[in-house]
């Protein structure tokens, strides 16, 4: 259509300053561990292990328990899901582990961290959002 003018939608600041102060907090945090303890190609990457399931654990209790026990606010999901969640938790560093991994041919050791990254990840969203669930909600 000629002369039609699309008008792209205004950000919500404070939804960008929640997700921005969500994800550097959790990027922080990932960071001090992975500083905290260093990593070798033919080691299991326990810090990124352990966050990411933290991550995922945090994610599907924030997000059963903002949808289905809280009242609804603008500003939570963005801030302890996407930002919080999405700081700490890393899956471009999990690739970067595998292809070292791989490199170094530990085909076994990557195989069994990427396998259990994935199952790990599900199973702590699934214990996660069961125990939001088991809560009872106080009147």
């Amino acid at each position: 259509m000629f002369g039609s003018v699309t008008v792209m939608p205004t950000p919500d600041r404070r939804e960008l300053a929640a997700i921005f102060a969500g994800g550097a907090i959790g990027t922080l945090c990932r960071g001090l561990l992975c500083e905290s303890y260093p990593l070798s190609a033919s080691s299991w990457p326990w810090v990124t292990f352990a966050v990411n399931l933290i991550g995922a654990f945090l994610l599907g209790y924030f997000a059963t328990r903002l949808q289905e026990r809280l009242p609804l606010s603008s500003y939570r999901r963005p801030l302890l899901g996407t930002g919080l969640c999405g700081g700490l938790t890393t899956f471009s560093t999990m690739q970067v582990e595998l292809l070292r991994m791989i490199d170094a041919r530990h085909f076994g050791l990557a195989v069994g961290y990427a396998s259990a990254s994935v199952v790990g990840g599900y199973a702590a969203i699934h214990l996660a959002t069961a125990m939001v669930r088991r809560v009872r909600v106080r009147t």
